[in-house]
Formats: structure tokens, C-alpha cells, sequence
């Protein structure tokens, strides 16, 4: 596996034991279709089905903030793979709350991460 990869399956295993700790339930994990990918979906505890978009940064000065690095272009992607899963694979889970899609940043460096949550982006 190359260091890109490693470092994005480090950000998502990162933001899955986050997300479980603030109370959500995960469905599912790299959800890819030829029309996208989903690096997360999650059943928010207030019932809300949450897409979830990780972005891994590393080193003690990251050239490009994990922020910075969802671009209107990904975000486009990101929001019609969001509407194909909760119109398909997810409509059923879409029934209770709706749904909405959230970016999480990570910034890992050594033994530590800091992670950034943001909701309904």
C-alpha cells in the first residue's frame, strides 16, 4: 500500500472510533461506485443518515489543509454519490430523519491526530 493510502485508511480509521465515540452507528465503509465514493456512511444518534468525507493530512506543517483540499469539484462528487446511496442502497434508512453530508479533517502527526467535524457542509 503507498504512503497516500495508508495515510487515508489512518484518517478513516481515526474518524470511525470518533464517530462511534460521539454516538453514531456505521453503516458502511468506502461505499464505491463507478459515480463516486463514500468514505463513510453513518447513522447520526438523532436518526439523521450522515455521508461523511475524511480528509488525512500528515507532518507538523501540512502544505494543504485537510479543509482546503474539498474543492467545489470533489464537493460536487461527493453530494451526487451522497444522493445516489440515499435514493438506493440507503433510501430505507433515509426514511426517519433525512440526511445530510459531513466533512471530517484529519491532521495526524506522530502519535497524535487532531480531528475537525463538520456537520451539513
Amino acid at each position: 500500500m503507498d504512503k497516500r493510502l495508508s495515510l487515508g485508511k489512518l484518517g478513516e480509521d481515526i474518524a470511525t472510533r470518533y464517530l462511534k465515540r460521539k454516538g453514531y452507528k456505521i453503516i458502511k465503509r468506502n461505499y464505491r461506485k463507478k459515480w463516486g465514493e463514500l468514505d463513510i456512511v453513518a447513522m447520526a444518534p438523532d436518526k439523521v443518515l450522515v455521508f461523511i468525507e475524511v480528509k488525512t493530512v500528515s507532518g507538523p506543517t501540512p502544505k494543504i489543509a485537510g479543509e482546503e483540499q474539498m474543492t467545489t469539484s470533489k464537493t460536487r462528487k461527493f453530494r451526487r454519490a451522497a444522493e445516489v446511496y440515499a435514493n438506493g442502497d440507503g433510501k430505507s434508512l433515509v426514511q426517519e430523519g433525512g440526511w445530510r453530508m459531513d466533512l471530517i479533517t484529519i491532521e495526524s502527526g506522530g502519535d497524535r491526530a487532531r480531528v475537525r467535524h463538520y456537520q451539513n457542509i
